[in-house]
């Protein structure tokens, strides 16, 4: 594990709901007002909230975390979560429940689906941290999963330490993965060793950065939760990496060559979505008025433009400039969420919001007004 027990903290944000009530891991809690304003949202990003969008039953389908979401080719929803009756959870739009499949990933967390050759693929990352049946909080090593969209296996990607790529003391609990315009995986290790791996489209290693250790701290990454490719410049595509912990987003070229840092502050945000110009993102926790931090229920959405601008802050406070920089984010007086952990965006521009340590509830819909 880290060195230190706030970064203990950061790193295992994801151990589940006993872990994350558990005081002595540095949560605190705040006593929350029930929401009484249905529409969230800022400028030309509002939305109505739909909380019983997902028609289905929790003591049916069982559900700790709902992590990601991801829409495939035939407009359908799959949502990863970290129970192992049924990791994966497949909706259409209206809500309804099409499927339920995968019993093996305890740690799931990282969904990302892919189109290659007209068909879908999903990369499925465990992260290794789970929720035992005792309710005990359990560490192991992460893997990631190449299948098909029903859940049969592709092939699996190597653990680094087996390839010779990290050493026996460096941990790998990947959190999330993208893929490159040429099929190259990129995984972000996040409550693992930090590092950034890319791998070319057949599952071979090729290089890492990151970590936090370099004599150029701007490669410096703390809690790499999120990694997606950004296309909005479609002649330079390049990375963006979260570091969830710096309240940052990092960009870098596909080869890992350091370019600028995107600080959102007092927002612990998790992976970048990027939808045509817009950059959306789940806020798992947000800096308290008082400047706590890691201080539960506290999450909400942000929305980026095409020039980075935070645009938009549903159940969150409206994004405040001053002279150009970006002032401390804070959720609203009256949350909608508690942990924002995910958005998958619909052609409609509808958000699905999927959420950590939630009450074992489903994603929420935001729909576009």
């Amino acid at each position: 594990m880290k060195n230190s027990r706030r970064k203990f903290i950061g790193n295992t944000a994801l151990l589940g709901t006993a872990l994350a009530t558990t005081p002595s891991f540095g949560f605190h809690f705040l006593k929350k007002s029930a929401p009484t304003d249905d529409i969230v949202g800022h400028g030309d990003f509002k939305y109505r909230v739909v909380r019983d969008w997902a028609k289905m039953s929790v003591g049916h389908n069982p559900i700790l975390n709902c992590h990601e979401m991801q829409m495939d080719s035939k407009g359908r929803l799959l949502m990863i979560g970290d129970h192992t009756a049924n990791n994966i959870l497949v909706f259409d739009k209206s809500g309804k429940l099409l499927d339920a499949w995968g019993t093996g990933y305890p740690g799931g967390h990282g969904l990302t689906l892919h189109n290659e050759g007209g068909e879908d693929i999903l990369y499925i990352v465990d992260c290794g941290y789970f929720v035992d049946k005792t309710g005990k909080a359990q560490a192991q090593a992460g893997q990631v999963f190449k299948t098909t969209v029903d859940g049969r296996l592709i092939f699996p990607l190597p653990h680094p330490q087996t390839i010779g790529v990290y050493k026996p003391d460096e941990a790998y609990r990947p959190t999330e993965t993208a893929i490159g315009p040429n099929g190259d995986i990129y995984v972000a290790d996040g409550y693992g060793s930090d590092y950034i791996l890319q791998f070319n489209h057949k599952g071979e290693f090729i290089r890492k950065w990151g970590g936090q250790n370099n004599a150029d701290k701007n490669y410096n990454l703390v809690n790499a939760h999120g990694v997606a490719v950004d296309y909005r410049d479609k002649n330079n595509p390049v990375l963006v990496v979260t570091s969830r912990t710096e309240n940052a987003f990092k960009f870098f070229t596909l080869s890992g060559k350091y370019i600028k840092t995107l600080n959102l502050p007092g927002a612990f945000v998790c992976r970048p979505v990027l939808d045509d110009n817009n950059i959306y993102s789940g806020v798992c926790w947000s800096e308290t008025k008082e400047g706590e931090k890691w201080v539960r229920d506290t999450g909400f959405v942000t929305i980026l433009d095409a020039q980075n601008k935070v645009v938009s802050n549903p159940g969150g406070e409206a994004p405040n400039y001053i002279d150009g920089k970006l002032q401390t984010m804070h959720n609203s007086q009256n949350p909608i969420f508690n942990h924002g952990h995910d958005v998958c965006v619909d052609e409609d521009k509808n958000l699905y919001v999927c959420q950590w340590n939630a009450h074992h509830t489903a994603p929420i819909k935001l729909e576009r007004i």
